[in-house]
Parts: structure tokens; C-alpha cells; sequence
């Protein structure tokens, strides 16, 4: 390895780091409170601000990327040559085909924009979809297969770790703020389904899946209500 590559791969690391610290900052329950005590009125673009912010940012990553690239570390051969990338092809049919399972337009931000209640945190409803039943992230899963199921080189490599770290890390920082706003029912749901990995033995039937989501919304705008003094 070469010390340009070195270097490279230096300035790669710090900037994922940098950007997974100040993305973890923004969706933080505490950056939303910061924010919205300052400026109220424009709390309605915080999420469309945090997501084209998201991505602009990512810009960077895939200049040094392309900047360090090299030859692969290792490839696939054998049956692994084409079952590595039917896994890839596999996660993002399934990653399609799970958007009908969010509301897309709470999560881009325009339907904030549309509404009057400035606080997006109590606009969110607990809801519970075919693969929100087997695995709590299933878009993080999803991510997962796609970046350690390609041939990767030493930037790659660096980059799927650190993603993969943080993706670990975001999930236990997102559980943290849902844990808050649902109470009990979301803790009863982490204890029945698996974070990152779906796992056959642990797994919710549609009738239970819909009682826990009646249930945890129940206790979200309970916890609203007293909030409120209401």
C-alpha cells in the first residue's frame, strides 16, 4: 500500500467519521429541541433541510472514493460469483418493494411543510409492515447485504466497515428516541424482533404486529397529552 493510498484513506476515514457524527447530531432529539427553541416557525423544514443536507454531503465520499480506488481486495468465485450478486439484486427488490411501509412523504419532509404542527416528533405514528415485522431495521439490513455482498477494495472496505459501525450505533440512538415516544409497546416489540438481522424464530404475526402499533401510538399521544398540560 502505497503512502498516497495511505493518505487517502486517512482523509476518507475522517470525513466518514465527520459526516456520521454531525448526521447522528442532527437527528437528535436534543439538535430538534436546540433548534426549535431558536427559530419555531421553521422547525416545518427541519426534515426536508436534514435529508437534502444527508445527501449533499455524500458528495465528498464518493470523490475520495473514486479517488482511492484500487484493485479489489478479494472476489468471488465459484458459486459465491453469482450468489453475492443475486444477494445484492435481492436487497434492493426488497428495499422497493418495503417503501410502501413508510409514509414517503413524513419521511422526505414535504409533508411537514404542508401541516401547521411544527414538532415532526409527534407527527410520527408507530406503524409495523411485513419486514417491520421480522426486523426492526429493515433498511439498514437491506444496506448491509448490499455493501458486504460486492467485491471491495481498500477504500471500499474502509467505507463499508465505518457504515456498518455507525449503522449499528444510529440504530441504537433511533431505538433511544422511539423508546421515548412509544414507551412500553416499542419496548416489548425490540424484545420480540431482532434489530439488524431477521431471524425465522423471532418474528410477529399480522394480529399481533397491528395490536402492538394500536398500542404504542395509544401511549404516544398519551405521553403527548400530558406534555401538553392538556
Amino acid at each position: 500500500m502505497t503512502t498516497e493510498l495511505m493518505a487517502q484513506l486517512w482523509v476518507l476515514g475522517l470525513y466518514l467519521l465527520g459526516y456520521c457524527g454531525l448526521h447522528s447530531w442532527l437527528a437528535s432529539l436534543r439538535c430538534k429541541a436546540w433548534c426549535a427553541a431558536r427559530w419555531p416557525a421553521a422547525m416545518r423544514y427541519y426534515r426536508l433541510a436534514f435529508n437534502l443536507s444527508s445527501v449533499l454531503l455524500l458528495i465528498p465520499v464518493v470523490i475520495l472514493l473514486a479517488e482511492a480506488s484500487g484493485p479489489k481486495l478479494w472476489q468471488w468465485s465459484g458459486v459465491l460469483s453469482w450468489l453475492m450478486p443475486g444477494l445484492t439484486l435481492a436487497a434492493v427488490v426488497a428495499f422497493a418493494m418495503s417503501l410502501r411501509d413508510y409514509d414517503l412523504s413524513q419521511f422526505s419532509g414535504s409533508a411537514q411543510l404542508r401541516q401547521q404542527q411544527l414538532d415532526p416528533e409527534q407527527q410520527a405514528r408507530f406503524q409495523l409492515g411485513w419486514w417491520h415485522r421480522r426486523v426492526r431495521h429493515p433498511w439498514y439490513f437491506f444496506a448491509l447485504v448490499i455493501l458486504w455482498s460486492r467485491e471491495l477494495d481498500a477504500a471500499q472496505l474502509l467505507t463499508c466497515s465505518l457504515v456498518t459501525l455507525y449503522l449499528v450505533l444510529g440504530s441504537w440512538l433511533e431505538e433511544r428516541k422511539l423508546k421515548l415516544q412509544f414507551g412500553e409497546p416499542y419496548r416489548r416489540y425490540c424484545r420480540l424482533v431482532p434489530g439488524l438481522v431477521p431471524l425465522p424464530w423471532r418474528q410477529l404475526s399480522a394480529a399481533q404486529a397491528r395490536e402492538l402499533a394500536q398500542q404504542a401510538n395509544l401511549a404516544s399521544q398519551q405521553r403527548t397529552t400530558l406534555e401538553s398540560g392538556d
